[in-house]
This record gives structure tokens, sequence and C-alpha cells, in this order.
């Protein structure tokens, strides 16, 4: 017996009707292109509030008693919990209170304060966070809402699953991220009730991938000092309630990079014209990962698009450079009037777009009459980058890097 049932899923899908969104289901030519069959993004990063967690928090927070809704909530998060937890908190007349990390990115710390709740910046971790939360819960009585693990928060984010039934039921393959859980197993207990066939394959960050070695040993286990510019998931040990869940009905689950999150996030927004956090493109990641792997149609699901802006920008800067699309070069040169202009101009001849230019006279390296100069280029893929670098080599510079 599974702790969560279709019919908890149903349930949660009746009472947050009117609250959450039926959010989009957006079909990508382009990774229908590389994988070779019909792929479609559920666009849970237009969902209110930006992620799938308002689903779970607010069945949590709806089902509490009296007595324990009078007490108030509280919460731990770095961003999308803290958000789903306070309108939901708000929506239902609940008294919120929301740990924070001191490092949280100011969007989402002003985001949840909009929402109506008690913001506490407590810890540099989200660990920390943590105890400090459960500390205030075991002090004031309020109760405390777990991001994931909780048979109630499961049975809320598994209405996305009922949701791509019905949207696509042809579907063959469900790939979703995982943190510490509570989505992937809420999407697998409503879809493998109606549809055994379907495959979900789960996705993880190899810098905080706790379930294969989970999966491996049986339980849950830790693995120290998670690391990975996916804060969304960037879980260091699967929940209890999810983890047995996941063993039981998700079929697989796989690991990508940082570049491969990377890479996801600026196709995201390029392609599909949508603003996606690195964990809610890691789905994406795993498709661009292996793209021939996968049985069509697939649904990946955009679990979230709550994004620091300035962490966007530094996501964008690797993806590009991941795609080869910047080009770094050192080279010397006389340093005589108009040598620099000559340089610019054999760049403009292979039209590669100058982002940057570093040009240094003084270095005790350098000769009398040398300089040298650092570029960094806009290219258009690894194969400009290696003409830009034969069109500079053949005007007579050395590249030394």
């Amino acid at each position: 017996m599974l702790p969560v049932t279709l019919d908890d899923v149903r349930g949660a899908q009746k009472m947050l009707s009117g609250v959450a969104r039926v959010t989009a289901l957006e079909g990508s030519r382009h990774l229908s292109q590389m994988v070779g069959a019909p792929v479609h993004l559920k666009c849970e990063n237009l969902q209110r509030t930006g992620s799938f967690k308002l689903r779970g928090a607010y069945v949590r927070i709806a089902g509490l008693l009296p007595e324990e809704r009078a007490a108030g909530v509280v919460a731990a998060s770095a961003g999308n919990h803290a958000q789903g937890v306070a309108l939901a908190s708000a929506l239902l007349g609940v008294r919120s209170t929301v740990f924070m990390p001191k490092g949280a990115p100011l969007p989402k710390v002003s985001a949840t304060r909009d929402y109506g709740a008690e913001v506490r910046l407590h810890g540099q971790v989200v660990d920390e966070t943590l105890a400090a939360a459960q500390e205030y819960a075991a002090e004031t009585g309020a109760v405390f809402i777990h991001p994931f693990d909780h048979p109630d928060v499961i049975a809320g984010q598994g209405t996305v699953g009922l949701e791509i039934l019905e949207q696509c039921p042809e579907a063959r393959t469900i790939v979703v991220g995982i943190g510490g859980g509570g989505l992937a197993a809420g999407i697998a207990v409503s879809v493998k009730a109606l549809r055994p066939d379907l495959k979900i394959i789960g996705v993880q960050a190899e810098g905080a991938a706790a379930y294969p070695p989970s999966l491996a040993a049986g339980r849950p286990v830790s693995v120290g000092n998670p690391a990975t510019m996916a804060d969304g998931i960037k879980v260091g040990r699967p929940g209890d309630v999810p983890f047995g869940i996941v063993g039981k009905l998700v079929d697989e689950v796989r690991t990508v990079s940082e570049d491969e999150l990377s890479a996801a996030l600026l196709l995201c927004l390029e392609r599909a014209k949508l603003v996606v956090e690195p964990a809610g493109a890691s789905p994406v990641a795993a498709l661009l990962s292996r793209p021939g792997s996968f049985e069509g149609p697939v649904v990946a699901v955009l679990s979230g698009g709550n994004v620091d802006p300035v962490l966007m920008q530094r996501v964008l800067r690797h993806g590009m450079a991941a795609q080869g699309r910047y080009l770094a070069v050192r080279l010397r040169l006389t340093d005589r009037p108009g040598a620099l202009a000559t340089l610019l101009g054999v760049l403009s001849v292979v039209d590669a777009n100058v982002l940057d230019v570093s040009h240094v006279r003084t270095d005790p390296r350098l000769g009398l009459t040398e300089a040298e100069v650092e570029l960094h280029l806009e290219t258009k893929g690894p194969a400009h980058c290696a003409e830009v670098s034969q069109a500079l080599r053949e005007a007579g510079y050395t590249v030394m890097g």
C-alpha cells in the first residue's frame, strides 16, 4: 500500500479548482526534431507563484484542523516553496511565517512578503533555515509545512500528472526533475494508476544526486555538500514518503551536468520563449543529453520559473559558452597606432562580435614594442570559433588561448 493514492490526487484536484491554474502544454518543434518524436512542455513555470509548489502547499494547509489553522503555519525555503506556502496561507486565511536563508535572492524574498507571509532570514544554507523553522514550530505550536515529505503535499503535486494525461493522452514518457521527490512521486501515483505503461524518468543535477545512491541502498541516504545552480532540486537527502513511491513507480533516475542545465535554460528562452529556472529546465537538459533514448510522445515538466535575474545572466553566459558561442583569445601584436583597429577589422570580416577588449602594454613579459590583447567574442558555434581562430592565424597573429 502506498501512502498516496489516485483518489487522494483526485481529491486534491477538486480542492485546487479555481486556485491553481491548469497550466499550458506547449509543443516544441526543436526538441521534437532532436528526440525524433513529439515533445511537449508542461509549463508549471507559468503557475501562480511561478512553480508547482502552490499545489501541494494549498492541499496540505487546507487539510489542517481548525485549531491547527489558528496556530498558524511555518515553512523553510529558498524560494518556490516559500511563495507557495505564503499564497496558500493567504487564500485560506492562515497566518504564515517563512524562514529563508540570508543569501536568498531578493526577488524571492520580496515576493514571499508580498503574498502575505512574515519572512525571517536565518542561516546561510537551507539546512540551517530548516532547523530554525522546526524550532519555531516546536516553540509556538505553528504547523510545519514540509516542502515534499508529506502525503498531502505529494497528492497536490500529483495533480500535474492528471493534467498531463488530460492534455496529452497519447504520451509515452514523462520527464520530471527530482529534488526531495514530491513532484515526481505525485505524478507517478496519478499516472501509473491510469497508465501503467507510461514511462516516468526523474532527473537530478550531478552535484546533488541523492536518489541514485539511495535507490541502490534501498533507503534514503544523504549526499554531503550538494552543489548545483539548480537550487530547486538542490536537496541532500530524499524525503522518506516520496522515496518509497519513487522507488516503486518511477522507472529511471538520470543525472545532468551544469553545462547541460545551462544549455537547457538557454534553449527554453531562445526556442520556446519561456523563462525557466535551472531546476525547471532539468528535464530539457536530460533530453539534450541523450535525445535518442526517449519513447515519444514525451512530456517534459518545466517545474518552475523563479530564476534570480543575476543568476539568469550568469547561466545564460555559461550556456552560450557551453555551446561554443563565446570565444576568449589572447594574442600579441606590435604596439603601434592602428594595430588594434587592424585586429578588429580581421574579426569584422569573419563576423565575430567583440564583447570585451583588454589591452595591456606594461606587462614585464612584453617586449618594448609589444602589446597583449585579450578578446571576448560572441560566436555562432564551435565551427565559427575555429574559423575565427584560423583567420587570426592567417593574418599573422599568434593565438595563445
